[in-house]
């Protein structure tokens, strides 16, 4: 059986917020660089940059 292997972060092509998957949580966190929250904008509709690139089965051996 394959096991799918989900992506780990993302960024949206908007407005450039950058977030990460946080396992602990479960949940995507806003990631930080230098200090800063890359946070984009907040009343944007976030277009992801999850695309046909993105492969979620692990490669065969």
């Amino acid at each position: 059986m394959e096991r799918l292997v989900p992506p780990t972060e993302r960024t949206c092509e908007r407005c450039g917020r950058h977030d990460i998957w946080d396992p602990e949580q479960g949940t995507w966190a806003i990631a930080t660089e230098d200090d800063e929250k890359q946070i984009g904008s907040p009343y944007c509709l976030h277009e992801w940059d999850i695309n046909g690139d993105y492969n979620p089965l692990p490669e065969r051996s």
